[in-house]
Formats: C-alpha cells, sequence, structure tokens
C-alpha cells in the first residue's frame, strides 16, 4: 500500500497565496528529500508559470491531456506530461486548456474521480502529492477533494477571505460525506499577513478561537513579503530566491508541521495495525 499523502490546496477565494504555498511547500519538501508531484488544476496556470515555464500554453501535454486519456480509457506512462525545473520540482501543468475538461466532465462516467484514476496510477513514486485548486467549486476542485487524503486551506487575516474558508469547509463536509469518506482538514494556514495591524491580529484570533478546537490551525503564520513576489517572477521557489528572507523561514516552520503532523498520522496507523 502506498505511503503517499494527497494534499489539496483549496479556498473559494481568490489571492490566499494557494499557488505560493503550493510550490513553497512542494520545494521545502523536494529540500528535505521527499518525492513530490504538483498537479496544477487551475486554468490561469500560475503553478506552472511559477514553476518557471513562462508560455503554458504552448506546452503539448498537460493535466488536461492526462485526463482526457483517463476518460477515454487511453493508456499513459506514469511520467507522460510532468515536468521537472532546475530545483528538482515535479509538476504536472496546466493551461487554458483546463477550462473545457469541466464540461468534458459532465458526461464521464464516474465523472468526480478522474484525477483520482491518474492519481492512484502516479502515487507509488511519490512520498507527496500536492494539487492546486482553482478559486471556485466546480467539477475540477471536486475531482482534487475527491482524490485527496486532507486539504490545506491558505487563509488571509481579512473579513472576505475568511468568509471564502467557511465556504470551502461546508464543500468538504458534503464531499467527505457523499465522496470521499477520509478526506479531512489538514490545517488552516494563514498567510499574507501583517501581523502589525489591528485588524490582522483581531483576525488570527478570531480563526483559532472559532474553528481551533475542530481544526487545526497551524502555528506559522506566513508573512507579506516582497520576496515571495520577486522569486515568482523569477520562476524559482522563495528559498532557492532568497532562503534566508523571513517568508522563506515561515514557510520552512511551516513545512516542518506539515511533516511533523504526517508523521504522528503514520504512527499512529501502525500503532493501530500491531
Amino acid at each position: 500500500m502506498s505511503e503517499c499523502k494527497v494534499i489539496a490546496i483549496a479556498n473559494e477565494k481568490g489571492g490566499v497565496a494557494k499557488t505560493t504555498t503550493t510550490l513553497n511547500l512542494g520545494a521545502n519538501l523536494v529540500r528535505k528529500g521527499k518525492k513530490v508531484l504538483m498537479i496544477d488544476l487551475d486554468p490561469q496556470a500560475n503553478l506552472t508559470i511559477l514553476s518557471g515555464y513562462r508560455r503554458p500554453d504552448k506546452l503539448d501535454k498537460t493535466i488536461t491531456t492526462i485526463m482526457k486519456k483517463v476518460i477515454g480509457g487511453v493508456s499513459f506512462e506514469n511520467t507522460e506530461g510532468i515536468l521537472e525545473n532546475k530545483e528538482g520540482l515535479k509538476v504536472m501543468p496546466a493551461n487554458m486548456e483546463l477550462k473545457s475538461m469541466e464540461t468534458n466532465l459532465l458526461s464521464a462516467f464516474n465523472k468526480e474521480a478522474v484525477l483520482s484514476r491518474y492519481i492512484k496510477q502516479v502515487k507509488k513514486d511519490y512520498d507527496y502529492i500536492l494539487i492546486d485548486c482553482m478559486p471556485s467549486v466546480g467539477l475540477l476542485v471536486i475531482n482534487a477533494l475527491a482524490s485527496a487524503d486532507s486539504v490545506i486551506i491558505p487563509v488571509q487575516p481579512h473579513f472576505l477571505p475568511l468568509n471564502g474558508m467557511t465556504e470551502v469547509l461546508r464543500t468538504i463536509d458534503k464531499i467527505k460525506a457523499f465522496i470521499n469518506p477520509r478526506l479531512k482538514v489538514e490545517g488552516v494556514l494563514i498567510t499574507l499577513a501583517n501581523m502589525q495591524t489591528k485588524l490582522a491580529k483581531a483576525t488570527v484570533d478570531t480563526i483559532r478561537k472559532n474553528y481551533g478546537r475542530s481544526i487545526k490551525v497551524y502555528k506559522t503564520i506566513i508573512p507579506m513579503g516582497i520576496k515571495v513576489a520577486e522569486s515568482g517572477i523569477a520562476g524559482k521557489s522563495v528559498f532557492s530566491y532568497k532562503k534566508n528572507s523571513k517568508v522563506a523561514m515561515a514557510y520552512e516552520e511551516f513545512s516542518e508541521e506539515v511533516l511533523r503532523d504526517n508523521a504522528r498520522t503514520r504512527n499512529a496507523r501502525t500503532t493501530e495495525c500491531r
């Protein structure tokens, strides 16, 4: 049985650093010797672009290619379509063709499980698979949540992003009830935070008070920082661009939390099986 952990990074509100979190979590896991595949499941292809592939619409093979093969029952190699950048980051890219996949899925057999069938074939090659979700609820996001073991929810400490977190939690509950009973919330990650402001401090306190008893809210808070934007322009992770920056150190701490949680889960599972 594969020990691969499949994590969706999701929030129905855009601009909360989902893609940045996917990229930098993936990068730091690779730095720690883990085998990681990142899946770009957003037609805007931001993860693909931030990974260094500036012209995603010129790519011959993307996640759309693979999902169409799954729908059509066409075989594919595990490495097909996967790109690897100079940092050793592997990404299954996306481009605007992915927009059409919502329509294609409508008529597909077992339409919620198309991505699951792909992941089931390739997961033996990885320790972690990270899925960068688009900021909406449609069949693509449903496929991501149906495929995942857990969800990380990035949220900016403002009122509207907090509403987006509430909506994604409702969606997760529905997916868990009807499609994927093993799905759980891995944790809520506070991002793009200026903790010098009263609003940010109050919002963080609200998140920890209202949600902290039932779901994990990571101790790490990802600060706002120009180095993230600069690293994105350079097509690099923040570790490769400026490893001693505050943002890089925060993502390092966050990655350690993810690894510790996964180790505890595996240890608990091993104990149960004895």
